[in-house]
């Protein structure tokens, strides 16, 4: 509408519409405003308002809906007895707040605690002589908001309360918690290190083409020889490796399950009693498959998979071949695991059709495999290699938390919308939506990710079930947990369906009950977090992760050189401080593209903090000291990527580029067993081994002697 040549009324009129689409918007968690990357102010357009609240399931299909649709959302929140979900922080009062209209809270309420050990505690209350903290009255019927004291003393878990009332009720889930994730494991030291690299990337002598678990394995030896405790890589996550194609580790078919593509199939027990795998192996056409997947300088995954399957389904039919002590553990295990045969079918049920889920028959969509919807053969494979693929990662986990460094997991953020987890868990995301990010310096129209986000509301609904199984999946076996996104426990870019990303606008979810989760299953695994707080991150983002003791992540390249007039800030204490993440470039293609004016002022800034003596300024040197500034710094952890420590240029992932770069396909230049023995990497991590075990705060002589160049 143009409102320069129309009447006051008409203007006052639209104005009043947006005015009540904006409350709207803000009723349902949704920003009407926010603050872009060069602290610009932006005004969310109404129809991306409206596009983002059918998404988010609110009853409007134009401007003229939205007056019923408030009106409706007010009640709907008054009428909700309690919240589905309720934290209480381990240290603090335990109540919930009741919502009641006046008139419920006459008379007696039966108050019910399943405790998550099986306990129960009942009481009974008058909800009339509870304190009142508030009163509204809502389309002409007052409410009132009460405090209702619960035990004291509550465990650690997760309880289910519920409240029967003569003229209704209500019932919440109650997260106790520890207010802070769990610390640094004790025994360890206060400041260590690790390495990184994709285990795609880590190829070996031995292994197909592509890192496995074993070359993991061998990794996570040789780092805690050089006295490092920990190493990370990408997720682990199973992918769609065939038909669909999507290789990349942030768009996962579950995160509730484990990649096959990543198994020692050499280390199998079926592999001594199964014949013709063992006739499969030794072929001529599969050594020269082998090889071939071997000299090719990027990873083949489909042709890797495609081998390693081949081997897998034999030993898959000889451990279902008759009854075994073997066969009988998998079926202890899946019963112990239901949604594994679940997933199993899932997975068979895509091969059979040759199609995903959304283009499935109806049934099929909705959740309800029959026989004749995949072949048999195919769900037991996908059993049998997740039930594999659980038995490696656990002996991995189980030698790592016993004596050797951690493993540092990642969990991402999405799933792949027409993957297995949106499939089961259709209702915990919202499918008219994808995630992404706002324009900024780097991508001016935005970006899209592709996956749905998960439902704010939904979820709690739900008692978070599904992220919490998604959490346990990753815990079971990581010493540190990284949090992709981690301002998405706060709020999530969203992009409705039909819109561009420069359309988008942020969703709130419920911090503090992600945050209770996270640390009462941190606790629980003994498994410390760490955030992905880099780019455009609100401060108090960081300080609920400070508060709640989730580790920050510090990538030095982004500090050096300070802005003019300023000093740079110090490595925080409660950081995973690196020099790049799997989304930037490695170090020596940073440092060669900064060009002659921004060199220098980050040498000029290594000089005057004492790191780099004057008269050296090659890469390598200059990469020695950032990596030794790291290392002598307060960080709680110093993540090296290995491929930084021969001077890579070539990144593993560029953002946006699609198909125009080879993203998660890029092996690493050197095999482990030629990396682990170069002198310039064993240099520079025994320096860094040094640092972190010697070094107090920074203070005292720097080594100047003992960095490389």
């Amino acid at each position: 509408m143009n409102t320069r040549f129309a009447s006051p009324k008409l203007v006052s009129m639209a104005e009043k519409r947006v005015r009540l689409l904006q409350q709207l918007a803000r009723l349902y968690g949704v920003q009407t405003v926010y603050y872009d990357a060069l602290g610009g102010r932006r005004q969310v357009a109404p129809h991306s308002l409206l596009a983002a609240l059918r998404a988010l399931g609110a009853p409007v299909t134009g401007p003229a809906d939205v007056p019923g649709a408030l009106r409706e959302r007010r009640q709907e929140a008054w009428r909700r007895c309690c919240e589905p979900v309720t934290v209480v922080w381990d240290a603090g009062p335990a109540h919930l707040e009741l919502r009641l209209p006046a008139g419920q809270a006459e008379g007696r309420a039966v108050c019910r605690l399943e405790l998550e050990n099986g306990n129960t505690r009942c009481w009974t209350c008058e909800p009339a002589r509870l304190p009142v903290s508030r009163a509204a009255e809502v389309e002409g019927v007052r409410y009132v908001v009460t405090r209702l004291v619960l035990p004291s003393g509550l465990p650690w878990g997760y309880h289910r309360f519920t409240l029967a009332l003569p003229t209704g009720g209500g019932e919440s889930l109650v997260v106790v918690a520890p207010r802070q994730a769990y610390p640094f494991p004790a025994g360890r030291p206060a400041r260590t290190w690790g390495v990184f690299i994709p285990l795609y990337a880590l190829h070996s002598a031995r292994s197909w083409g592509a890192g496995d678990l074993t070359d993991l394995e061998a990794l996570l030896r040789w780092v805690g020889e050089l006295g490092g405790g920990l190493v990370g890589t990408l997720p682990l996550l199973p992918t769609f490796l065939d038909e669909p194609f999507d290789p990349s580790p942030y768009a996962p078919v579950s995160r509730l399950f484990w990649n096959e593509f990543y198994l020692d199939v050499t280390r199998i027990p079926e592999l001594e009693r199964c014949p013709e795998a063992q006739q499969l192996l030794s072929s001529p056409a599969f050594l020269k498959d082998l090889a071939a997947l071997r000299a090719a300088p990027l990873v083949d995954y489909r042709r890797g998979m495609a081998a390693k399957r081949r081997l897998l389904e034999h030993l898959a039919r000889c451990c279902f071949a008759g009854d075994s002590e073997r066969q009988a553990e998998l079926r202890r295990w899946a019963a112990a695991y239901p949604a594994v045969e679940d997933y199993s079918r899932f997975r068979a049920a895509v091969e059979y059709r040759r199609a995903t889920w959304p283009r499935w028959p109806a049934r099929m969509r909705s959740g309800v495999l029959r026989e004749g919807d995949y072949e048999p053969d195919a769900a037991r494979y996908h059993l049998y290699v997740q039930w594999v693929a659980h038995e490696q990662m656990q002996a991995l986990a189980a030698e790592t938390r016993r004596s050797g460094p951690g493993l540092y997991l990642d969990l991402p953020l999405g799933v792949h919308g027409a993957g297995y987890d949106v499939w089961r868990e259709r209702a915990a995301f919202a499918l008219e939506a994808a995630a992404g990010a706002p324009p900024d310096a780097f991508f001016s129209q935005g970006q899209d990710w592709g996956f749905p986000p998960l439902h704010p509301e939904r979820i709690r609904e739900q008692g978070y079930r599904y992220y919490i199984a998604c959490l346990r999946h990753h815990l079971r076996h990581a010493g540190v947990l990284r949090l992709d996104h981690v301002m998405g426990l706060h709020r999530l870019f969203w992009i409705p369906r039909g819109l561009t990303a420069r359309e988008g606008v942020y969703v709130h979810y419920h911090a503090e009950e992600f945050y209770a989760i996270l640390a009462l299953e941190s606790h629980r695994h003994r498994t410390l977090l760490v955030g992905e707080d880099l780019g455009t991150v609100p401060r108090y983002v960081r300080t609920a992760m400070a508060r709640h003791k989730v580790h920050r992540t510090y990538v030095l390249p982004f500090e050096l050189p300070p802005p003019p007039g300023k000093t740079s800030r110090p490595v925080p204490a409660d950081a995973v401080a690196s020099l790049n993440t799997h989304d930037t470039p490695p170090f020596a293609a940073f440092w060669l593209g900064r060009g002659a004016a921004g060199q220098e002022a980050v040498l000029k800034s290594l000089r005057r903090k004492g790191w780099l003596p004057s008269s050296a300024d090659d890469t390598g040197a200059v990469l020695g000291a950032c990596l030794a500034y790291l290392a002598a710094s307060r960080a709680r952890i110093v993540l090296v990527n290995l491929e930084d420590l021969w001077l890579e240029t070539a990144p593993q992932n560029v953002p946006g580029t699609g198909e125009a770069y080879p993203n998660w396909r890029r092996k690493a230049r050197y095999p482990f067993e030629a990396l682990c023995r170069m002198p310039e990497v064993l240099e520079i991590l025994q320096i860094i081994d040094h640092l972190r075990r010697k070094w107090n705060g920074g203070r005292g002589r720097k080594p100047w002697r003992r960095l490389p160049g």
